[in-house]
C-alpha cells in the first residue's frame, strides 16, 4: 500500500565512531545519570499541567513502508506549548534559579514548590536569564521565567518568523533580533551576559558552561523515560530516527535508551537538513565540526552549524549513522500525517518535529539504504514527534487545513 511520498535525494553515512556493544560509561555519566533523570522528573511532574505525552501507534504507515511497527510520541501539546521544549530550557530555569538563590542565601530548602509558591518573589525577580533560539527553546526559557517570576531576555536570529518571535513575547520575555544565524545569535547571548551578569540557559554549550545544558538534557531525557514506560508491555523498538540542531534532544533521548538497555538499544540515526548537517561533518570527521555557509532550512528549529560538545559525549560513540535529508521530505510528512494513512489518527506535526519520521519514509524507498540500516519486515521504529504547529500559518500553508481541524 504505497504513500504519497516523494523520491528525493538523502546523504546517509555510518558513524565510523560508534560503539554499539559498549557499556553505558563514565563519559556518558557525566551527561545524564539516574540521580539527574530522577530530579528532573521530580521536578517537572510538580508543575502544574505535567501529564506524559501520548505514544501513538502507527500501524497503517507501518505496513506501508514495510516495517513491523511505527510509534510516533506527540509533543505537540507538551504544556500547551506544542513542543518538547519546556522539559529542557523550563527546567534548565528552575535549577538556575535553585543554584542562584541557595549561593545568595546560603539556605538549602529552596525547591520546585517553593518557587512555584512564590516564597522566594523579591530575589527571583533581581534574576534574569537568557537565552538564544530559532523558536521553541526560547519559548521554553519565557514561559519557565514567567512561572517562576525572574526576568528574561531571548535572543532570535533575522530569519526567524515573526509569528514565532510574537509566541516567545507572548510569555512576557523581551525579544531581540540578531543579524545573523542562529550560532550568531547563541554568541551574541553569551556575550550579553557575561557583561551585564545574566545567567544563560543554552541548550547547547561551547565546552565552557555545562550546568544549564546538561539541566536541559537532563529535563529532555523524561520524554524518553516516558516512552520506555509506555511501551513496557510491548518488545523494544530497533531503531531510533532522531532530528538533531545541535543535538541536545537526540542525545538526552539516545542516552537514556543506552542507559535503560544496553547493548539492546536501538540502532539510532541522527537526522538533519542537508545544508546544517553539522552532525554528519562532525561524525564523519572524529571531532566536532562546524558548519557554514547558508544553512537556513523550512526545518527551522535544526537549522544549526555547530554541534553541542555536551551532546558530543552522547552521540559520538552513541549515534549509529546519520541522515542528512531535503526539506521537501518534511513538508510531505507534515502532509501524510495530518491525512492518516490506512486507518492510523490524523496527528499535527510541525516542519522540525517530523523530521524524524520524514527520514524513515525517505530511506524506506531506498533498497540499498534500508539494507544498510537494517529496515527489515520486523523492524520496529521509534520516532519522537517533538513539535507541532508552533507557526500557524506555515502549517496552514503547507498542510491545506489548520491545526485545529486536523487535530479535531
Amino acid at each position: 500500500m504505497p504513500i504519497d511520498f516523494p523520491e528525493l535525494s538523502f546523504d546517509l553515512a555510518l558513524n565510523p565512531h560508534a560503539t554499539p556493544d559498549a557499556p553505558y560509561g563514565p563519559r556518558q555519566l557525566g551527561v545524564l545519570d539516574e540521580a539527574g533523570l530522577d530530579a528532573a522528573h521530580r521536578s517537572i511532574s510538580s508543575w502544574p499541567g505535567y501529564a506524559p505525552t501520548p505514544l501513538v501507534a502507527l500501524p497503517g504507515l507501518a505496513k506501508a513502508v514495510g516495517i513491523g511497527m511505527l510509534h510516533y510520541k506527540q509533543e505537540a501539546e507538551r504544556f500547551g506549548l506544542r513542543s518538547f521544549k519546556p522539559l529542557g530550557g523550563a527546567y534548565a530555569v528552575e535549577r538556575c534559579l535553585t543554584r542562584v538563590l541557595t549561593e545568595q542565601s546560603g539556605r538549602t530548602d529552596i525547591d520546585t514548590r517553593s518557587l512555584l509558591d512564590g516564597e522566594h518573589a523579591q530575589a527571583v525577580s533581581d534574576v534574569t536569564v537568557t537565552a538564544a533560539t530559532d523558536g521553541n527553546h526560547g519559548r521554553s526559557v519565557a514561559w519557565g521565567a514567567r512561572m517562576f517570576g525572574c526576568r528574561c531576555v531571548i535572543y532570535i536570529n533575522e530569519s526567524v518568523s515573526r509569528a514565532r518571535e510574537a509566541a516567545i513575547a507572548a510569555y512576557g520575555a523581551e525579544v531581540r533580533r540578531h543579524p545573523g544565524s542562529y550560532d550568531d545569535a547563541v554568541r551574541e547571548a553569551f556575550a550579553v551576559a557575561r557583561r551585564e551578569g545574566w545567567h544563560v540557559i543554552p541548550d547547547t554549550t561551547d565546552g565552557e558552561v555545562v550546568q544549564a545544558p546538561r539541566d536541559v538534557t537532563q529535563g529532555y531525557a523524561l520524554m524518553a523515560a516516558e516512552a520506555l514506560e509506555q511501551l513496557a508491555d510491548e518488545r523494544a523498538p530497533t531503531h531510533l530516527f532522531l532530528q538533531a540542531g545541535v543535538g541536545g534532544m537526540a542525545a538526552a533521548v539516545c542516552a537514556e535508551f543506552w542507559r535503560a538497555l544496553g547493548p539492546k538499544r536501538p540502532l539510532t540515526v541522527i537526522v538533519e537538513p542537508k545544508q546544517a548537517a553539522c552532525w554528519h561533518a562532525s561524525l564523519t570527521a572524529g571531532a566536532p565540526t562546524a558548519v557554514t555557509g547558508d544553512i537556513d532550512s523550512f526545518m527551522g528549529g535544526l537549522a544549526c552549524g555547530e554541534v553541542s560538545a555536551l551532546a558530543w559525549e552522547i552521540l559520538e560513540p552513541g549515534a549509529h549513522a546519520t541522515l542528512a535529508l531535503d526539506d521537501a521530505a518534511a513538508a510531505a510528512t507534515m502532509r501524510i500525517l495530518a491525512a492518516g494513512v490506512h486507518g492510523d489518527p490524523c496527528l499535527v506535526g510541525g516542519e522540525s518535529g517530523v523530521a524524524g519520521l520524514a527520514a524513515l519514509l525517505t530511506v524506506a524507498q531506498d533498497p540499498e539504504a534500508r539494507e544498510t540500516l537494517g529496515l527489515s519486515p520486523d523492524a520496529r521504529v521509534l520516532v519522537f514527534g517533538s513539535e507541532g504547529a508552533t507557526d500557524e500559518a506555515m502549517y496552514e500553508q503547507v498542510v491545506g487545513r489548520s491545526w485545529h481541524e486536523v487535530a479535531s
